[in-house]
């Protein structure tokens, strides 16, 4: 340390991962220089104004004309999904809408495609043909359960959730709708439509010798097995989908070739053109920090694009539907992400990200359709084709209004490569309101299924700069899982060497034993006071006062004494048999456990802190459990993962409570507003409204009715996002938060937090 340098300490922030001294940093008073004193001497400002300098220049030299000289034509806003990639220019009115999804060829054999089940599936004698239960005869709204199979079992209890909506709202129920629909189904045959007939008739590919094939023409080759190709979508929710992927690097090549298609295909922009447009990127809400990083350095590095700007879709959406504050839910394809915006700014702690979405619906109609004898019976969901026919048969038949069901007749189309088109009939009764009702009824998903197969992701502890990384919880979700963790965290467990051998007793062996953190030093119990023994040792029913097995620790501070000294008064005169060694304290493998033994020989009560000596009749052998694991954070749980199975309307709540008080609960209920795909489902607002009401009156004092606020009129709930955030890109606010492949250079992932609000 040198000297005459007082209170010198360690920059443990900066330098954490390293031994290093840091030196203090140095007094401004004593500094003559005048670099990096103010504002304008920053990079940031530097840059500005050489781009303002270059923008005169070159304005002088040519003004733009027609259609390049709207504001926003040189501006790109991408918004990548699950399911589909938005791209688009600033000053479009809509955006380009492609799957995202990729088909490459292998050199190698391409294995099966092989569908992960998301939804629980009844058992193989009870797929087809078998309904769960039966109605009441005295009941029009009872269900009686006649299976013991565990799908059926969850698909009652929502039926049951749905009955009572029926019973409140006075609608009738056909008590027999069930089989009437089951025996149309099974005996319908399809009807063959001619080629010439058929509008939509499909282009099948069924040779190609291209290297991959990209959206559309990725989904319609005939079988992509047969032909080589692998068929991949390299997003899944809020990151990469690492599932069948062998490193993170095949993932944003897939991501890059995406996109460098669709500009080329959809809006005839070339590479060469890639370094006059400024890109505006639309991150997660609960955004992955590598998720980010990766998408950033791509754009700005390996595509050449001359600036970035990184948007949350929340705030985004709020500035398409031209709000200030809201609490946006947008329910996607794989999640469900919500999260409250105040004053253009997201609230971090109200961020939630459910793992269910428009996928699980179209899954779950598929089995209860299955159940009730679906006519087209040759499907697998792995084929594009039949997820289409499903898919469509999701946007026409589902809804939420309980005043929508009833025996009803349907009709869809199967288009399939090599084979005619075929028109079949179907009857459905309440599959059609059951399906959806998995967002607010999630007993029926597989979770552990979501996150199997996606692989490690990358440690927190592992990144390019030294920095703070963010949580990988919220507040919200720590509310929506705090029944999960014990009241109180367990301490450390210290373990203290054994005394010499004079402070032990004169005789008996002892191992040492776990000692209490708390406990600063042992404490010798008074006379006329009762010894507290621990809880995890059991009782002995002859040396144990009564009522002890249960009784709780009064103090932190606990003496462990010999079992006689907890016996009753007349315990002299009550023979004691020799029981087995009693086990005191948790064992592990670098604290042995400590050992009582209980003699009938021994009846005198003991002042020593260590309990008495006693000859030990056989020894204990003891397997040391097994230690339990610890998820981000510390906690014994993992908080995101049991957060995001919350029912979609509890997690509304439990993000608004997370906001602020009771007066924040009411603002952001009265102002939700849902986007996405799944937020077209008919009835939606209205099912939201009534639950989000239910929570709420009795929990929140002087609570108005809950609103749900539609997107604006003529707009698409699913493009609401990629237009807020091309109003970002017009806006001359944005001139703040832009990054150059040049500051990526420089500072990396620190400029995006220093440009951005959010990071």
């Amino acid at each position: 340390m040198p000297r005459g340098i007082p209170n010198a300490k360690r920059d443990e922030s900066a330098m954490r991962f390293t031994s290093f001294h840091v030196p203090l940093a140095p007094n401004p008073k004593h500094v003559g220089s005048t670099y990096l004193k103010s504002e304008s001497q920053t990079l940031w400002s530097r840059n500005a104004a050489r781009a303002g300098k270059n923008k005169a220049v070159a304005d002088e030299v040519s003004a733009p004309s027609g259609v390049e000289g709207r504001r926003g034509s040189k501006v790109l806003v991408i918004h990548p999904g699950s399911r589909w990639l938005r791209v688009g220019r600033a000053s479009d009115v809509t955006p380009v809408t492609v799957p995202n999804v990729i088909a490459r060829k292998q050199k190698e054999a391409v294995p099966e495609p092989v569908f992960v089940p998301n939804i629980i599936r009844p058992r193989e004698d009870r797929k087809r043909g078998h309904p769960a239960f039966i109605p009441q005869p005295n009941d029009e709204y009872g269900i009686s359960l006649q299976s013991d199979d565990p799908f059926d079992e969850r698909v009652a209890a929502i039926t049951i959730s749905l009955r009572d909506r029926m019973r409140f709202y006075k609608l009738r129920v056909a008590t027999n709708a069930a089989n009437i629909a089951s025996t149309f189904n099974e005996s319908f045959k399809p009807e063959i439509l001619p080629e010439e007939n058929d509008p939509f008739r499909v282009n099948w590919i069924s040779t190609s010798a291209k290297e991959y094939h990209v959206g559309e023409e990725a989904l319609h080759l005939s079988d992509p097995h047969s032909l080589g190709y692998v068929v991949r979508w390299p997003i899944y929710g809020r990151t990469f989908n690492a599932r069948g992927y062998p490193s993170r690097q095949l993932i944003l090549e897939d991501v890059e070739t995406i996109l460098r298609n669709v500009l080329q295909e959809q809006l005839d922009i070339d590479s060469r053109s890639y370094k006059d447009y400024s890109v505006v990127l639309v991150v997660p809400d609960f955004y992955d920090r590598f998720y980010v990083r990766d998408m950033a350095r791509m754009l700005l590095i390996n595509m050449g694009f001359k600036q970035l700007c990184a948007q949350q879709e929340s705030l985004a959406a709020t500035y398409g539907a031209g709000m200030s504050n809201a609490c946006v839910v947008d329910m996607g394809a794989c999640k469900t992400s919500i999260a409250c915006v105040d004053d253009g700014l997201v609230i971090g702690d109200s961020r939630m990200c459910l793992s269910m979405g428009g996928d699980d619906i179209t899954e779950f109609l598929y089995v209860m359709l299955e159940k009730m004898n679906f006519p087209y019976r040759d499907v697998n969901l792995a084929r594009s084709y039949d997820w289409h026919v499903f898919e469509d048969l999701k946007a026409r038949l589902c809804t939420l209004a309980e005043g929508d069901v009833g025996l009803n007749l349907y009709d869809f189309v199967v288009r399939r490569p090599g084979k005619p088109t075929e028109k079949y009939g179907l009857r459905a009764y309440d599959e059609i309101i059951l399906s959806p009702m998995c967002l607010f009824e999630p007993r029926v998903i597989e979770f552990d299924n979501k996150r199997a197969g996606k692989g490690p992701i990358p440690s927190i502890d592992v990144t390019e700069e030294i920095v703070e990384q963010t949580s990988d919880h919220t507040q919200a979700m720590m509310i929506s899982t705090q029944h999960l963790l014990p009241t109180a965290l367990p301490k450390p467990i210290l373990v203290q060497q054994p005394e010499p051998q004079s402070s032990l007793p004169a005789s008996g062996p002892q191992t040492p034993g776990i000692i209490n953190p708390v406990q600063p030093s042992p404490s010798v119990p008074q006379e006329g006071e009762d010894t507290v023994t621990p809880t995890a040792v059991p009782s002995v029913p002859a040396a144990a006062p009564e009522g002890s097995e249960n009784q709780a620790p009064e103090t932190p501070e606990q003496t462990i004494v010999d079992a006689s000294t907890t016996e009753p008064h007349n315990a002299a005169s009550t023979e004691v048999k020799p029981v087995a060694p009693t086990v005191t304290g948790d064992g592990t493998a670098d604290a042995p456990m400590e050992i009582v033994d209980v003699d009938d020989g021994d009846t005198k009560a003991s002042t020593s802190v260590t309990p008495a000596a006693v000859q030990v009749q056989q020894p204990v052998l003891f397997q040391p459990p097994q230690p339990a694991p610890v998820y981000p954070g510390g906690f014994p749980i993992d908080v995101f993962f049991e957060a995001s199975k919350l029912p979609l309307d509890v997690a509304i709540f439990n993000s608004a409570r997370a906001s602020g008080g009771d007066e924040k609960i009411r603002k952001y209920l009265q102002a939700v507003l849902v986007i996405g795909g799944t937020a077209l489902t008919p009835g939606m607002a209205h099912a939201l409204e009534s639950r989000l009401q239910a929570i709420a009156t009795p929990l929140v004092p002087n609570m108005e009715k809950v609103q749900i606020i539609p997107p604006p009129k003529d707009v698409d709930p699913r493009v609401l996002a990629w237009k807020g955030a091309a109003v970002l890109g017009k806006m001359d606010g944005v001139a703040d938060l832009w990054i150059t492949p040049q500051d990526w250079d420089i500072f990396g992932m620190r400029a995006l937090r220093e440009r951005s609000f959010f990071l």
